[in-house]
């Protein structure tokens, strides 16, 4: 009966989901600061999440990724109570490969670098570290984010990757002009299952950052 209410919860959600309804929970913050209209530093609390690495960074790897972290909450983990569903919370946050900018006679050409996907869940506030549930999956592990600010980018539709890189881009020049500098590397935080209607969908360009005068305290 566990599973039926679970399973039965998750479809109504997606359901309500597809008009941009969101009923998962979100990591609570705070707006800080704006650097630009669409632009906006937030302060979270520290929080914990799983999360998953693959090699690649094609669809199938973000495929993998989910369907490790989405089997982890769905009852794939031991503690109190083994089995135990966890409820999905928004957003999913996937890594966003660095591009490296390398000079050539001409033209200057971009290539991706850096590790493969890294993909996560966030687990509801209720668990800690020593509370929540373990994975079974030797791929998914648990770890604390810790409390910080974040300048963010948000923006709707279905993304290409060549769209979240220009965002990206958008969002490490924005930061560069203002008083704030990035502390860490960029992700890409999805609100939003695929099949939500592209025009209510959101999506967000995440960057750590401190305020610039912190770095020479």
């Amino acid at each position: 009966m566990r599973d039926v209410v679970y399973y039965a919860q998750l479809a109504i959600e997606s359901l309500v989901g597809i008009f941009g309804l969101r009923l998962y929970e979100e990591p609570r913050f705070d707006v800080v600061a704006r650097i630009e209209p669409a632009i906006e530093v937030r302060r979270y609390d520290a929080r914990l999440a799983a999360e998953v690495d693959e090699t690649e960074t094609d669809e199938a790897a973000r495929g993998r990724a989910f369907s490790a972290l989405f089997e982890y909450i769905a009852g794939a983990n031991t503690g109190r109570d083994a089995g135990e569903k966890i409820a999905m919370t928004t957003p999913v946050e996937v890594a966003t490969p660095r591009a490296e900018k390398i000079a050539m006679t001409v033209p200057v050409e971009t290539s991706r670098t850096g590790p493969g996907t890294r993909m996560r869940f966030f687990l509801p506030a209720k668990y800690t570290l020593e509370s929540a549930p373990r994975p079974t999956d030797p791929r998914v592990r648990l770890v604390e984010i810790p409390a910080g600010s974040v300048a963010v980018l948000r923006f709707g539709g279905r993304p290409s990757d060549a769209d979240i890189e220009q965002r990206r881009e958008a969002l490490l020049r924005a930061i560069e002009s203002s008083r704030w500098t990035a502390a860490g590397d960029a992700t890409t935080l999805f609100y939003d299952a695929p099949f939500t209607l592209p025009f209510v969908r959101r999506n967000e360009i995440s960057v750590p950052v401190v305020p610039r005068d912190a770095e020479n305290p």
